[in-house]
């Protein structure tokens, strides 16, 4: 996905993020402040919200909040995801199985952005949220995303990234991130050891779903991966196996 970001939808967007951030209400003069946003242009987008009934003021001096209908129409749009619904139990088996963290992600532009993530129930853990981006270079789905193309494609692909050290041990060179990719593709899953996180291991594989390529991986502390890395590696297989079988069926 490409394109040129619209100044107005970010400007919302980072009015809400500040509210999750804050999680209190705020003046317009706070709201325009710690955003950045011009007062008449923040007034004008408040204005709007309160109209649609997504916020609403209260107290002196007057102050902001959002109202439940946010939550609400954020919550029905996720219960449609139509890849969510099929693909979240079967996460949540893995889960299960594994005892690690779970996750759905897809390729957009140069990034992996995570569309699900089944958190370990390990008080020691892996944890993300769904919208997160990450290198498509250093994370383990973005391995299996660039290891899904051909290789001349992949070889490109590679070329046109920028290889930032995310961790001391990021692959940074491309020959070496290219046969690691050749290696995994072979193998059948990708890894990464401490490349995005440090002391954290992540194995991934990618399946084509409805002219989709998505990403599920297994990831945790290198303390226990270390030792089940090839059991969480035939766990994920399989169940990548089964989504790409059922998902045929419909």
């Amino acid at each position: 996905m490409s394109g040129v970001a619209v100044t107005a939808v970010e400007r919302v967007l980072d009015i809400l993020e500040l509210y999750q951030q804050r999680g209190s209400p705020m003046s317009l003069t706070e709201l325009s402040e710690l955003t950045g946003i011009p007062k008449s242009s923040c007034h004008a987008i408040t204005t709007t919200l309160a109209r649609r009934g997504y916020l609403y003021s209260l107290g002196k001096p007057r102050v902001l909040y959002p109202t439940r209908r946010i939550f609400d129409v954020a919550q029905e749009v996720h219960a449609n995801d139509p890849y969510l619904q099929k693909f979240t139990p079967l996460l949540q088996r893995l889960r299960d199985a594994c005892r690690e963290t779970v996750i759905l992600g897809k390729r957009q532009g140069d990034k992996v952005i995570y569309l699900q993530v089944v958190e370990s129930e390990n008080s020691i853990r892996y944890t993300a949220k769904p919208g997160e981006f990450k290198p498509l270079h250093s994370s383990s789905i973005g391995k299996a995303m660039l290891g899904s193309l051909k290789e001349a494609e992949m070889r490109a692909a590679v070329a046109d990234l920028e290889l930032a050290s995310v961790t001391r041990s990021t692959l940074v060179d491309t020959e070496a991130l290219i046969d690691d990719l050749l290696e995994s593709k072979r193998r059948g899953y990708f890894l990464t050891r401490g490349e995005n996180v440090s002391d954290v291991w992540a194995v991934a594989t990618y399946l084509n779903v409805n002219a989709e390529t998505l990403g599920i991986a297994i990831a945790g502390p290198q303390h226990r991966m270390e030792s089940t890395l090839n059991e969480s590696a035939q766990l994920l297989l399989a169940v990548a196996g089964h989504i790409a079988k059922q998902w045929a069926r419909t």
